[in-house]
């Protein structure tokens, strides 16, 4: 027997209507793996980056990267596009031969395997901190040290989820790691409000705290392009749509950039406020060990990382599958690749405990290429479009941005890097002022630890 049509008006609309909510689904899924792609590591030293580029400029600088990062997300697909290539590096290849694609791949793997090696250090360290809390746990247990916490995890968590073959299926698990990101927010928002008030009025004040811009500006927009960059997985979110277009990628991607800058601004003004000249690198540094509230953050915080690791596993997979095997592997490989990976980024994030400098220049020597400059002169070479058109206009603006930042931000990274801390509690946290109302520190402790500040801080 031959199949059967369908006669019956129900059973259409019914069919109907399961096609359409599979596809809603889909596209729900894709603004989830977007979010989650973008809300990894990179947000917690969002309000250091504020504090390197200047409270006022810093959030605008905010607004051009995420709106840099929207139009560049859709500028890949419309390359994509216009060249009739699937994937980022075919797109590169196509634009600039086989010497572009060598690059792009370089920088592809190279972006996400660094942040998955950032990805287990933050794990190790907030976790550790995490378990350390646990009432008649000693701080010295092995079991609650990071080299430990960082193979446990790997183990239990990031390797299984990182075998996935289908990225469309981390919709679900990039839905509760951006609700889990939401909640870190609630208590980095709940905290500006408790905390805040008493740092800023206590003594040391930082004097530069207020300034509009600083000279460390660039390396702001280093920070901030590590944060939002999601452009090595885009293709790989696109193709997990149903029907995929240009316009239906680019209500996604308006949707999940805004989704995004709404939770980067609020946690880089919620975070920049509350310590404000204190702000450090990582942002839960600045919070007392024995704050409660904050240690549940910590953990929320712990497990979106261990749920964002997958995403950038598949695309440093999706490279070597590439470059290597003509983007065919077999479970075989699949799996033994993926394992090779993993271990790998494991084995060096337990040999290094700080990346400092290094995660500095992935973001101005990897995610500004990334972002700025390879999508924009791709477009620019494969468009008929006249020079006046928008698009040609905004490839051009982001195309000399991103060379400026690239150039300036590499030497700023060499010769002015972040200062990398662990575990220095703030004078707020002294282990005989426990009371946030009753706290009294000597201005030799605060200059000792802090030299910036001057005698004309204290009153």
């Amino acid at each position: 027997m031959g199949p059967q049509l369908l006669s019956c008006p129900d059973d259409r609309e019914t069919l109907l209507s399961e096609q359409k909510k599979g596809k809603t689904c889909r596209q729900f899924a894709a603004v989830f793996n977007v979010v989650n792609s973008i809300i990894g590591s990179g947000i917690i030293g969002l309000p250091y980056s504020v504090k390197q580029a200047g409270f006022p400029l810093g959030i605008l600088l905010l607004f051009w990267v995420s709106y840099v990062t929207d139009f560049s997300l859709v500028l890949l697909i419309k390359g994509g596009t216009l060249s009739g290539t699937d994937t980022y590096q075919s797109l590169v290849n196509k634009t600039f031969g086989f010497p572009g694609y060598l690059f792009l791949s370089i920088l592809q793997f190279l972006y996400p395997f660094i942040a998955m090696i950032s990805y287990n250090i933050i794990t190790g360290d907030i976790l550790s901190k995490v378990f350390q809390r646990i009432p008649e746990v000693d701080p010295e247990n092995i079991f609650t040290g990071r080299h430990f916490i960082i193979v446990l995890t790997t183990v239990t968590f990031t390797l299984p989820l990182s075998l996935y073959r289908d990225i469309a299926k981390l919709g679900k698990i990039s839905l509760i790691s951006t609700l889990l990101t939401t909640l870190i927010l609630g208590i980095v928002m709940t905290r500006a409000v408790s905390l805040g008030p008493y740092i800023f009025f206590s003594r040391p004040k930082t004097e530069d705290a207020w300034v509009f811009a600083k000279p460390n500006a660039i390396q702001a927009v280093g920070v901030m392009s590590f944060a939002f960059i999601c452009h090595h997985n885009c293709f790989l979110v696109y193709g997990s749509l149903e029907d995929p277009s240009v316009a239906k990628w680019s209500r996604i991607i308006h949707v999940s950039t805004a989704i995004s800058l709404f939770i980067c601004i609020l946690f880089a003004t919620c975070g920049y406020l509350t310590f404000t000249g204190f702000t450090q690198g990582d942002l839960f540094e600045n919070y007392c060990r024995n704050d409660d509230l904050v240690t549940f953050g910590r953990f929320c915080y712990g497990v979106t990382i261990i749920l964002t690791y997958p995403i950038e596993c598949f695309v440093t997979r999706e490279v070597i599958a590439n470059v290597f095997f003509n983007g065919n592997l077999s479970l075989v490989f699949h799996t033994i690749i993926t394992v090779v990976i993993i271990t790998v980024a494991t084995v060096v994030s337990l040999l290094i405990d700080c990346l400092g400098i290094v995660l500095e220049l992935n973001g101005v020597l990897c995610a500004t290429p990334l972002i700025f400059i390879i999508p924009s002169a791709c477009y620019l070479k494969l468009s008929e479009e006249p020079r006046t058109h928008l698009d040609k206009i905004m490839s051009c603006v982001m195309l000399s941005f991103g060379a400026v930042v690239l150039c300036a931000g590499f030497v700023m990274a060499v010769t002015n890097p972040q200062d990398c801390t662990h575990g220095q509690e703030m004078f707020y946290c002294f282990p005989n002022n426990l009371s946030l109302t009753n706290i009294s520190v000597s201005p030799l402790q605060l200059t000792t630890q802090f030299p910036n500040l001057s005698s004309s801080n204290f009153q």
